[in-house]
C-alpha cells in the first residue's frame, strides 16, 4: 500500500518527537514496521538527493556568473 507524503512526514515527526522505536512508531499507526522503516528511508534519501541537486546548481550558476568567457 502506498501512503501521502503527508502521512509519512506525520510518521516521521512522530517518530522524532516522541523518541520512539520503529515497532511502537508502527504500532502506534497501525502500519507494519517494514513501513516505517521505508519512510524514513525515502525520506532521508531524496533529501540528500535533492540537497546536492541544489548545491550543484548553485555553483554552476556562481561559475557561470564569475566567469563569462566559458559561456
Amino acid at each position: 500500500m502506498s501512503y501521502s507524503i503527508d502521512f509519512r512526514r506525520k510518521v516521521i515527526s512522530t517518530r522524532k518527537e516522541e523518541g520512539l522505536s520503529i515497532r511502537e512508531t508502527a504500532k502506534q499507526f497501525r502500519i507494519g514496521p517494514a513501513s516505517v522503516s521505508r519512510c524514513i528511508n525515502q525520506f532521508a534519501i531524496s533529501f540528500r538527493f535533492g540537497f546536492a541537486v541544489r548545491v550543484i546548481a548553485n555553483r554552476l550558476k556562481n561559475d557561470y556568473n564569475r566567469y563569462p568567457d566559458m559561456r
